[in-house]
């Protein structure tokens, strides 16, 4: 009677694992994952320049500008008058109709202009859109800069993540052999509690990389207008630095070329010597020219040229002339701060990259290996007796202030690299 229950109870296990797996085979497959788009600085910076609403918006000044070059350049309408002179309602004296002693005439007008003043509005229009043109690039380099940040911002918690996760990983594999070490009574039970506890601190540096990571791709995001998922974004490219620099001199002479800022500043130098030259043109005389043709009985038809010239005796423009004349030399003023301010940031720029680079050669050359060094030796010496266990934290401890030292350096110098090819107008340093 056993047998057949314990028979019983096989079937029952065997047809309950079979429905299991047709149940299982009936389950629908996940879908497939959407890949990681991992995108380089170029790429960045392509979409960018391509999705930015904000640098979108600016670039339509350009357009504007253009737009009003087509304005600037128009002649002047001529004008048509047309009369009914002579028209007599009433009827007085001899009798005659309303429309007995009626003078049509038709008049065309236009306007002359002399000293090239068409000519010169065009040219002032023309450099208005220079203007614009230099001003959209000048914000796109601010902007660039700022994208730019948000970029080395990604890459630096990228790598403080991997830090942490690494420590994270080798922590646990000490924790593994202090675990063992206590099972063989090696080491006391309050060795081994602190040991766990300390672990905490290495999960809390994995789980705020983590959160800083996932910030600094939304604000990346952000300015590339991309609904893409966090999770399917990411960024590559080299988290490291170049002991390599130019000469300052070097960077100047390239910022003086490059910066458009400074562009714009001569632009509107050289836009304010052709207002100048067209306000003085506006002070000249255009005259009219005029046709009418008509009929005044009993002269059944006739034509007539005129000319109107308008006395330039009290109004000659000369506010407009003086106007012009200090906005060239305020222009001016105004270019040569541009000169300073290219100077000053080329400056600045280049003795933080300086800086920073001085920082980092010891600890690529040495800390870095002497913390890697001074680590391991005091993990395997703790392990074997010969070190207490306050050794050991502090040796783990001065090992992740080096390592996290080092990380912040090169986003730093990656950051004051940016800061200097906005200095000088355009990527000097990749």
């Amino acid at each position: 009677m056993g047998r057949k229950i314990q028979r019983y109870r096989w079937v029952l296990v065997v047809a309950a694992l079979g429905a299991a797996a047709r149940l299982f085979a009936q389950q629908p497959a996940a879908g497939p994952q959407q890949p990681v788009q991992s995108l380089t600085w170029e790429k960045v910076k392509d979409r960018f320049e391509q999705n930015n609403p904000t640098l979108l918006a600016d670039k339509l000044n350009i357009d504007e500008s253009k737009a009003q070059e087509i304005t600037a350049y128009l002649r002047p309408n001529p004008t048509l008058g047309l009369l009914s002179d002579q028209i007599t309602p009433f009827n007085v004296g001899p009798s005659h109709g309303a429309l007995a002693y009626l003078l049509p005439s038709a008049t065309v007008s236009y306007l002359h202009e002399r000293e090239h003043k068409r000519e010169l509005r065009l040219e002032s229009a023309q450099k208005a859109t220079g203007i614009a043109e230099s001003s959209h690039a000048d914000m796109e380099r601010t902007m660039l800069f700022t994208l730019r940040g948000a970029f080395v911002s990604t890459l630096q918690a990228k790598a403080v993540l991997k830090l942490a996760t690494d420590d994270l990983e080798y922590y646990d594999h000490l924790l593994g052999i202090s675990r063992d070490r206590f099972q063989a009574g090696d080491i006391a039970q309050i060795d081994l509690d602190r040991l766990e506890l300390q672990r905490v601190q290495y999960e809390s540096d994995v789980q705020m990389a983590l959160v800083n990571l996932r910030t600094a791709k939304i604000q990346l995001l952000t300015f590339l207008n991309d609904r893409t998922p966090v999770e399917q974004f990411d960024v590559d490219g080299p988290f490291d630095f170049s002991e390599q620099l130019l000469a300052q001199d070097e960077f100047r002479k390239i910022a003086l070329d490059t910066r458009p800022d400074l562009k714009a500043a001569m632009e509107a130098v050289e836009k304010a010597q052709t207002d100048h030259r067209l306000a003085i043109a506006n002070g000249s005389t255009d005259p009219t020219f005029s046709f009418d043709v008509g009929r005044n009985p009993p002269i059944d038809l006739y034509f007539g040229v005129g000319v109107s010239i308008p006395l330039r005796i009290f109004d000659r423009n000369q506010g407009e002339k003086l106007r012009t004349k200090l906005d060239i030399e305020r222009n001016q003023r105004l270019l040569d701060a541009s000169q300073a301010q290219v100077y000053s940031d080329v400056d600045s720029a280049y003795a933080t990259v300086s800086s920073n680079v001085t920082l980092l050669k010891p600890y690529k050359a040495k800390y870095l290996k002497q913390a890697v060094r001074v680590r391991d030796t005091i993990a395997f010496s703790y392990q074997h007796g010969g070190a207490s266990l306050l050794d050991f934290l502090n040796a783990q401890s001065e090992y992740r202030a080096v390592e996290l030292s080092y990380v912040n350096l090169v986003g730093a110098y990656l950051t004051a690299a940016a800061q200097l090819n906005m200095a000088v107008g355009r990527e000097v340093i990749q």
